[in-house]
């Protein structure tokens, strides 16, 4: 191939990546490929070395894309071909595990549009299983559906990898319809099959059918276990997920691994109970997970928090070494004491984190604003948002105004509060942070801020019963008593909904 034709080559290709591509396939991404560069291509197993050695680094990946494009390399019949689909391959595997798995897709248009060696029936089981990884983290559901046809074309339409691909990719987009009939028309089902699909069932919260798709399960492992009583923890249904944990444990006696137990903890919480938690501590401690996974430990601090027992939580976080402790077990240890009102602990513990030199983030300001809030600790609570935002430069978001208007509010400085209410942006404010401010204004019957704050909730929202009935409310206790009954007769016109209050006991 002449120079001349190499670079008309190159040029179509670019103009198939930048332009509609694998029918209508596009991306708004452009590359600009200087018209007479063309340089001589590196050896393939060069390029698959340099990725293989920075497959996480998005840059270098593509660095090797851009060389293969602009360089023309699979135009050149002279090289490996084994080599080159290896690079093909790993080049499109490491496009779908990253933040841009729509690149992939582009890259193997390319190559089709190029005319290269690469045609559909030289790859083999490892391009069309990656190719389908793409698709699944990305929202091409029309490429997507043309590369399942394009499987079946090329006679890979029974082969397990490839199935198993596909089927990651339709649950993945909630196809649920058309990832069972895939699963239930698949030959050969592996572990990985069955996993998946299972997966895909809890992610798109069938729990109950993931869970009789798991009975059926020729074989379980200990990921397909943790999978069904995760998608109960989350789906907050504590004591199904425990009893599959502990017929997991008694009647399969497979062992759980770190997961399993992380996935448990969270079941163990929303239940509340201490024995509970004493045991999974127990056998943590026996399985030596607290020896090696910090994260085991950090969990377990929370865990005792959440069932009320915060002395056990401290105390375990105490005998933590001091060279273990990161900063998600300090900022846990910091919301334990938060949501137990010991504001004072907190902000003790957070004083001594910074003294550990670790810098606190976001969530490690948003818990000992929290503890400030519950404590009463107003300029204690004030210093740290100043110091997160001047000293640590970190911009609060609507959970870290909300604290402090909530803070501000409880102390009855209702004029600092709704100052800080108003200097939130339109894009971050929301009726929730202002319906904060109206209960603190029904709580010290401040009429005037109250009305004020109404307004803004019903420029959100006007169909939310519960702000009609707080300012109502408010009307009421200074003694207005007929404009409370006018603003109750305006519920009824807006048909506005309350939320009737009820208890568990």
């Amino acid at each position: 191939m002449s120079h001349l034709k190499l670079r008309h080559s190159v040029s179509s290709c670019v103009a198939a990546i930048t332009h509609q591509t694998f029918h209508h396939f596009s991306h708004p991404h452009k590359t600009a490929i200087p018209p007479s560069f063309s340089p001589q291509p590196k050896h393939p197993q060069h390029l698959l070395s340099l990725l293989l050695k920075d497959q996480s680094q998005h840059k270098a990946i593509q660095q090797v894309h851009s060389h293969i494009i602009t360089s023309g390399l699979f135009l050149y019949p002279s090289h490996n071909t084994l080599t080159c689909l290896l690079l093909f391959n790993n080049l499109i595997r490491c496009y779908s595990l990253g933040p841009f798995p729509h690149q992939a897709l582009h890259f193997f248009t390319c190559t089709q549009h190029c005319r290269t060696f690469f045609t559909y029936r030289s790859l083999d089981t490892f391009s069309f299983a990656f190719l389908s990884h793409a698709c699944a983290n990305s929202d091409c559901t029309h490429f997507g559906i043309q590369l399942h046809a394009l499987i079946f074309k090329v006679g890979f339409q029974f082969h397990v990898y490839v199935q198993t691909g596909l089927l990651q990719m339709y649950s993945s987009w909630g196809l649920l319809v058309d990832a069972a009939q895939l699963f239930y028309e698949m030959p050969h089902r592996n572990l990985v099959s069955w996993n998946v699909f299972i997966t895909g069932l809890i992610k798109w919260g069938e729990v109950e059918l993931a869970c009789s798709v798991f009975r059926d399960m020729p074989a379980r492992s200990v990921v397909s276990w943790t999978l069904v009583i995760d998608g109960y923890t989350r789906m907050n249904q504590p004591m199904k997920a425990l009893t599959l944990f502990r017929e997991m444990v008694e009647v399969d006696g497979i062992d759980p691994t770190e997961v399993t137990l992380l996935t448990v903890f969270p079941a163990i919480a929303n239940i509340g109970c201490v024995k509970l938690c004493q045991s999974v501590h127990g056998y943590a401690e026996k399985r030596g997970f607290n020896a090696f996974d910090i994260r085991i430990m950090n969990a377990l601090i929370d865990l005792y928090a959440k069932c009320g027992c915060i002395e056990s939580a401290g105390r375990f976080f105490q005998e933590i070494p001091d060279q273990r402790k990161n900063l998600v077990s300090w900022t846990t240890v910091i919301s334990g004491f938060a949501m137990n009102g010991m504001g004072k602990e907190a902000v003790e513990s957070f004083e001594s984190m910074e003294k550990a030199e670790l810098r606190p983030n976001r969530v490690a300001f948003l818990s000992v604003l929290s503890a400030c809030s519950h404590g009463g600790l107003v300029e204690e609570g004030l210093k740290f948002f100043v110091k997160m935002v001047e000293d640590c430069q970190l911009v609060p978001d609507i959970k870290h105004y909300g604290c402090v208007i909530d803070m501000l509010g409880r102390a009855g400085r209702l004029e600092e509060a709704e100052k800080v209410a108003l200097q939130v942006s339109c894009e971050v404010a929301n009726a929730v942070m202002w319906r904060t401010l109206l209960g603190a204004c029904s709580v010290h019957n401040n009429v005037e801020i109250g009305q004020r704050v109404t307004r803004k909730i019903l420029e959100m929202e006007r169909r939310h019963g519960g702000d009609y009935v707080l300012m109502s409310n408010i009307l009421v206790g200074v003694g207005r008593f007929m404009d409370a009954e006018r603003l109750r007769e305006i519920i009824d016109k807006r048909i506005a909904f309350k939320l009737p209050g009820y208890s568990l006991v």
